[in-house]
């Protein structure tokens, strides 16, 4: 497994690159690098495929671009059809986690020529709401949903600089299955729900004694160094973007993710809280006609492919083999 630079007609790329043959693409998400899929980058590489996982616009050592309004998902799945080019392969298979699912299902919906089957962990195919998300996420005088957080300028982006480490250790153990099960005064309080407008979001979660054993020391730091260096800034503005996104994906109405999917989660994942979440899910399939399969993963929470690397890795390998056979 390599790491290496590649200038690509839209940003520079860091990326890691391991293995020949059939390209598999891995999008990371929030607050991730590429180095959240070393587990499957290894696994896919020793049995016959190309492996490649970029640090996505904003993180880590790839370009960021100075404009808040450039961090829609048309302009990361753009990011990834460039990166396709200077790669020069013509066809991958996408797979994303998080914000990297969203991205991977538009790349899959957007350029089928180029994406030929999509894989998606933690966030399903949803198709679009009536009105802009702003509408939609609650809020009163005392919290407000954490994605309407997440765009304030002094809000998220000013709490997270000010402890990287500090921040990256809440938010993580409070998403992870470590966490507990979700169940209503029987929980860390999720990080991914509504914030109180006087204390921000940290100070509810706990600082744990030790990060989950699927997190090695040398890991995390490697995790931390990269937001150090980086910021918040770029993942946060991806945030900022959902009403735009919301805009600019009015054209795709009435579309369907017409490639082999597949889709999985964790029986703890942070998302599963969202009222109607279980229903979208159930579903999907009406979005996504060729998936291939929707698994829960039990225990697990939203850092799927390091909570469960083995897991995770598997399914993916058998979806690849049913590729094989169509």
């Amino acid at each position: 497994m390599k790491e290496i630079l590649i200038r690509t007609r839209t940003i520079g790329m860091s990326v890691l690159d391991a293995g020949k043959g059939p390209l598999v693409l891995l999008c990371h998400g929030f607050p991730e690098t590429k180095y959240a899929w070393r587990h499957q980058i290894d696994a896919l590489a020793q049995v016959g495929h190309r492996a490649v996982a970029p640090d996505m616009r904003g993180y880590g050592k790839t370009d960021a671009p100075e404009r808040e309004d450039q961090y829609t998902v048309l302009h990361a799945v753009g990011d990834l059809v460039a990166l396709l080019d200077a790669l020069d392969e013509q066809q991958a298979v996408v797979v994303g986690h998080d914000w990297g699912a969203t991205i991977a299902w538009q790349a899959a919906l957007l350029r089928p020529d180029r994406f030929r089957a999509v894989v998606a962990l933690s966030v399903p195919m949803m198709g679009l709401p009536p009105v802009p998300p702003s509408k939609i996420f609650p809020q009163n005088d005392e919290a407000l949903f954490y994605t309407l957080y997440f765009q304030q300028q002094q809000g998220a982006q000013a709490e997270f600089d000010r402890d990287v480490s500090l921040t990256l250790r809440k938010l993580i153990h409070a998403a992870s299955g470590a966490a507990g099960p979700r169940k209503p005064g029987d929980e860390t309080p999720n990080p991914f729900g509504m914030v109180r407008r006087s204390t921000g979001l940290l100070a509810s979660l706990p600082d744990p004694v030790k990060l989950p054993d699927w997190l090695p020391p040398q890991d995390f730091e490697k995790l931390v160094s990269a937001f150090r260096a980086s910021g918040f800034t770029g993942g946060l503005n991806y945030y900022r973007n959902l009403d735009r996104n919301w805009e600019l994906q009015q054209a795709s109405v009435g579309q369907t993710v017409d490639v082999p999917a597949l889709f999985m989660i964790g029986e703890r994942d942070t998302g599963l809280s969202i009222p109607g979440m279980d229903q979208i899910i159930a579903g999907m399939s009406d979005l996504v006609p060729r998936l291939h399969g929707s698994h829960v993963l039990p225990e697990a929470g939203h850092w799927l492919q390091q909570e469960r690397p083995r897991e995770v890795s598997e399914l993916i390998l058998q979806f690849l083999k049913q590729l094989q056979d169509l």
